[in-house]
């Protein structure tokens, strides 16, 4: 091996294609792209997983029916009285970082219900979105106070004011 030939045809940095310039080039006319064709063009993109080779798509075949809630459904974390009584201690407030805290309320939501089942012996302070009508009782019986935590205001939707109305001269 000959150290003055060790570096022969090795090539590090390979000058870039230069393609559309001229038949002198080697790659005027067609830019190396051929004649016609979907890859001719410019602006041609691969196509998309969708894509079925100009059949209709099987996502437009299939009939669509019904809608999904999801859009503006809320999850909300339910929890029972009794439940509370277990794990909270009597001039406690309950809402949703507190129960949390205890293991009552897992994963995200929108806000926390307070259902009636079970019993409900201490005096506690409850903040929750939505109470049902027997935990009501059942807090109130106890000498415990049940704060509604108010929805968000509904945005406005029309603020535009009317014109005044013209003045005649």
């Amino acid at each position: 091996m000959d150290l003055s030939t060790v570096h022969q045809g090795v090539h590090k940095h390979r000058k870039k294609k230069r393609v559309g310039r001229g038949p002198g080039s080697g790659h005027g006319k067609t830019s190396t792209r051929g004649s016609k064709g979907q890859w001719a063009s410019a602006g041609a993109k691969k196509p998309t997983a969708l894509f079925e080779g100009g059949q209709m798509q099987l996502f437009r075949r299939i009939p669509k029916r019904g809608f999904s809630h999801a859009t503006w459904d809320r999850k909300f974390l339910v929890v029972n009285v009794g439940a509370v009584d277990r794990r909270f201690n009597a001039g406690d407030t309950v809402d949703q970082e507190s129960l949390k805290k205890v293991g009552l309320a897992k994963g995200p939501a929108d806000g926390v219900r307070i259902l009636g089942t079970g019993e409900l012996t201490k005096s506690l302070t409850f903040r929750a979105h939505h109470f049902s009508k027997s935990a009501r009782e059942k807090i109130a019986a106890s000498g415990g106070t049940a704060e509604v935590i108010p929805p968000p205001k509904k945005p406005v939707k029309n603020k535009m004011r009317p014109r005044p109305p013209k003045q005649e001269a």
